[in-house]
């Protein structure tokens, strides 16, 4: 029929029938977007923006339990808010997709819980807490942008142990791609399924603004194919950062810290196109085993701010990760760097860098350090990640503000004070404790 005919006969539809029609998901999702057949474990769909990953999880999730396959569901997103207001309370999450009878379920906040009248319960878990998937049981999972959680490969294992009730527990996957390492298992797993998805492919049900706008500005582009296409993308040709460079390396916990710095690479501007602010922070100790400085990213926290903003943002993280130094770029921002940041903390520890050389020569350092394992990043940080696995220093049109000031941070710690043809490892700690 076509839409014209649709519409009309569902206007005659009585009140209860147009609603069970309007709620009869296999009847609207495309073939793609229902599970697929077959003695499957675990379901990837990796799909673009747009395409429906939030409403494909709320219905599977709702079709599950309204068969009684499922009692005991996990609903994992990247943080708790994202498990609110994605998959729960979101236009297209559980409680949205659920008509309005007796079989709703009733959500708890405070709980952090969905009830259904038959007695199945879902949980919700910040991917950002594995510890809490220690112990709980739960017969399916949906987990939600998986690529973006930031404990990756803990939360994961957490929730894997714990998928372990009835007679075939199963998870569905979320996400749009990135590459990580954890995706890549999955998608060569022989019990995972995997189901691909463009943004294309949902037009019909996305604003003609967007496709205009977004669609058309990033289509055929490396991003867009990634955000759009739901390609996953290996690492770019000549970039200095590899992501089995970073992931190898990868911890989650660190050792006793020796000294700690705020690194900034300020952005001149504000505004919804102006550069990001780079903000990150990173700490240097000595792991058990080793006689060489390593350093430990802690904390990614850049952005678009005001300068006062970011001054607030940088003597925040400064206080909370007791650190003993900001470091700020100032070829932009001058005086005003340090003026923006002694007006929040007028004792802050504060040094001035200036980018008098090229952004490979500084960065080359900071990426032999990573070659040789002695940079560890505490969690996953997937933006500055992304930034590191796309720069290529010649390219002259980016503008990479996080690896900025990701360098300056690792620079002041190791590069500038342990000089490869100098370097004492007897004599680091004394050195960082201003005794030398």
């Amino acid at each position: 029929m076509s839409e014209t005919e649709r519409a009309a006969l569902i206007a005659d539809l009585p009140e209860e029938d147009a609603t069970e029609l309007l709620y009869d998901w296999p009847l609207w999702a495309r073939d793609n977007q229902l599970a697929p057949p077959g003695d499957w474990s675990k379901w990837l769909a990796m799909a673009g923006r747009g395409w429906g990953k939030t409403r494909v999880g709320a219905e599977w999730v709702r079709g599950e339990v309204a068969a009684g396959r499922a009692t005991r569901v996990a609903l994992v997103a990247p943080t708790a808010a994202d498990a609110r207001d994605v998959m729960v309370e979101g236009e297209s999450g559980l409680l949205a997709v659920h008509p309005p009878d007796d079989n709703a379920p009733v959500y708890e906040p405070s709980k952090r819980r969905v009830t259904w009248p038959s007695g199945a319960i879902a949980t919700l878990y910040s991917a950002d807490e594995p510890e809490r998937l220690r112990g709980p049981q739960h017969d399916l999972a949906w987990a939600d942008e998986l690529a973006a959680w930031r404990y990756l490969q803990d939360a994961w294992d957490m929730l894997m142990f714990g998928l372990r009730l009835g007679a075939n527990p199963r998870v569905l996957v979320t996400t749009t791609p990135k590459p990580r390492a954890l995706l890549k298992e999955l998608i060569n797993d022989p019990s995972c399924v995997v189901t691909y998805g463009r943004t294309e492919d949902n037009r019909k049900n996305l604003a003609p603004s967007f496709l205009k706008t977004i669609v058309s500005r990033y289509q055929g582009t490396r991003l867009g194919r990634q955000e759009l296409g739901g390609e996953l993308l290996e690492d770019v040709e000549g970039a200095l950062w590899t992501r089995r460079m970073i992931d190898e390396s990868r911890v989650s916990a660190h050792p006793p810290l020796e000294r700690i710095v705020v690194a900034i690479d300020p952005a001149v501007t504000s505004g919804e196109d102006s550069d990001e602010t780079g903000m990150v922070v990173v700490g240097i100790a000595t792991p058990k085993g080793s006689n060489e400085p390593h350093g430990y990213v802690l904390e990614d926290l850049s952005g678009r701010f005001t300068p006062y903003e970011w001054a607030q943002r940088a003597i925040k993280a400064y206080r909370r990760q007791r650190a003993d130094r900001v470091v700020a770029e100032v070829n932009n921002g001058g005086d005003m760097v340090e003026a923006q940041l002694r007006m929040v903390d007028r004792a802050v520890s504060y040094k001035a860098v200036h980018a008098s050389r090229g952004k490979r020569v500084r960065a080359e350092p900071v990426a032999a350090l990573y070659e040789q394992s002695r940079i560890h990043h505490v969690g996953s940080f997937p933006t500055l990640e992304d930034q590191m696995c796309s720069f290529v220093p010649d390219d002259t049109e980016t503008s990479p503000d996080r690896v900025d000031a990701l360098v300056w941070a690792l620079t002041e710690l190791i590069v500038d004070r342990f000089p490869p043809q100098t370097f004492d490892p007897k004599q680091w700690k004394r050195v960082y404790m201003g005794q030398g």
